[in-house]
């Protein structure tokens, strides 16, 4: 819809960020301060280069008074049987924090609107799905909140821990309180990878991106990962983050070749460890936590961190080096006017039912109801 009269609300509907008008794309750089992955760049890139996005992404612009107030990207899928269709947020694994965008102006109301456009629009929709979501944001209560009047029964489920470093110390003192065992292989790895002809590099800006990606690349397919899916996703992001300062890479190189890179960003004080990898056939050196040294001795020192996010996942290394821990959670909500959605919210109704009435030895998990 285009915007109406003044104060009356309105809804607008672009596929791609390229569409956005100038204070759509105002707006959204707006919520890139609060995360980078709520910037239509990150959302650019995310439905240029992952597999089956293009065509199926939604963003839902309100306006109020002809001022954009809120906004839901989203992404349409099929469903499982019987299920014929869901919403989701536009995100997937590359995902660390989703969020519907909000201002000071936003309302339940105005987000319940663009919940019910949204399912006009796509028609035969028998769920949504939104993750990961922050359970403390004011956005959280909001989509609850939005989900009721819009009359959508929801339910909050577990994603994932997440381990983070607020920096309220200096970079000798962080590193002093740091477990003896990671301070030792720093000292002596990092002696015996330099007199074996190691090298560490910290690459900050745009520089030789071709080299950048062929040592990812390089080291990523001789690592334990499996391959990436989508593979223009972290070619992308890296060309994105280093166009925008956002880029820390960090590179291992014993004799000349690669053997581990760490990819961070860092916007707006906030530092993410996004992605980390390493040869296996070198992992004697212990390459990852020298890079990983490297790494937090400069956001430390040089790009006044506020804060160090280990993203996803309740990893073991993840407790060495950060002291925090939160939780991201999801939301799934049914279409009752459907038959897949009647038959998806019975079955998560009974589903949930039945753990409760279940005996178990062990607490149930702590989060929002």
């Amino acid at each position: 819809m285009a915007p109406t009269q003044a104060g009356v609300p309105s809804v607008e509907v672009f596929r791609h960020p390229d569409e956005f008008p100038a204070d759509v794309a105002v707006f959204f750089a707006s919520a890139e301060q609060d995360n980078f992955a709520f910037g239509a760049d990150w959302y650019r890139n995310f439905v240029d280069h992952v597999d089956g996005v293009a065509g199926n992404a939604w963003f839902l612009v309100l306006r109020q008074g002809g001022t954009v107030t809120t906004a839901l990207p989203l992404l349409q899928q099929r469903g499982s049987f019987p299920q014929r269709g869901e919403l989701k947020s536009l995100a997937n694994y590359y995902t660390a924090l989703y969020s519907p965008l909000i201002s000071a102006a936003s309302s339940a109301e105005g987000l319940a609107l663009l919940l019910k456009s949204a399912l006009r629009l796509v028609g035969s929709v028998d769920s949504l799905t939104f993750r990961p979501l922050d359970p403390a944001a004011p956005a959280y209560a909001l989509l609850r909140q939005a989900l009721r009047l819009a009359g959508l029964p929801a339910y909050a489920f577990f994603c994932f821990g997440n381990w983070y470093e607020p920096v309220r110390q200096t970079w000798p003192d962080y590193l002093a309180g740091r477990d003896g065992k990671i301070r030792s292989t720093i000292k002596r790895m990092g002696k015996k990878f330099a007199a074996d002809g190691g090298e560490l590099t910290l690459l900050t800006g745009a520089g030789d991106i071709e080299r950048m990606l062929a040592d990812y690349q390089s080291v990523y397919a001789s690592s334990w990962k499996q391959a990436e899916p989508h593979v223009d996703f972290i070619p992308g992001l890296i060309s994105l983050c280093a166009r925008k300062g956002w880029l820390r890479m960090g590179v291992a190189r014993l004799q000349g070749r690669a053997i581990a890179v760490q990819l961070w960003m860092v916007a707006q004080g906030k530092v993410e460890i996004y992605k980390l990898a390493y040869d296996e056939a070198y992992k004697a050196y212990s390459p990852g936590t020298l890079l990983t040294q490297l790494l937090m001795q400069h956001v430390f020192e040089q790009d006044a961190a506020v804060e160090i996010d280990y993203l996803i996942g309740d990893d073991d290394y993840k407790r060495g080096w950060m002291s925090q821990r939160r939780e991201r959670w999801g939301i799934i909500a049914f279409n009752p006017r459907t038959l897949g959605g009647l038959f998806g919210w019975a079955r998560e109704a009974l589903g949930r039912l039945a753990r409760r009435l279940k005996p178990s030895r062990l607490p149930a998990a702590a989060g929002p109801a």
